[in-house]
């Protein structure tokens, strides 16, 4: 599916709701917070802080999916269709960084 479809899902799915999107600054606010449960995560893997013995063990999948889905609630709230969006992103990259980074020499 893309992200349109998905966009799309989730509206229809909010639309029953009296107040379907919450205030951009509470989404954010939420975003902040789904990004921080991702944070957890990866610093419990990867970084210096263990986990208390009594945390339920979160799935970064699942928190990464949390994270898509409010950024997909922002952008409906505000009316912006990532596709395109990210469509420019991508290709604003690809032209500013093409040359940034060490390439993997090519196999012949």
């Amino acid at each position: 599916m893309s992200l349109k479809d998905y966009q799309k899902q989730i509206d229809d799915i909010v639309q029953k709701y009296e107040k379907p999107y919450w205030h951009p600054l509470s989404q954010l606010a939420r975003l902040s917070e789904e990004v921080g449960e991702v944070a957890r995560i990866l610093n419990h893997q990867y970084g210096d802080k263990p986990k208390k013995p009594t945390e339920v063990h979160a799935e970064l999948a699942d928190e990464l999916a949390d994270v898509m889905y409010t950024v997909l609630c922002l952008a409906n709230s505000q009316h912006i269709e990532l596709d395109k969006a990210l469509e420019i992103s991508i290709a604003k990259l690809e032209g500013r960084d093409k040359d940034r980074f060490a390439k993997k020499s090519p196999t012949t």
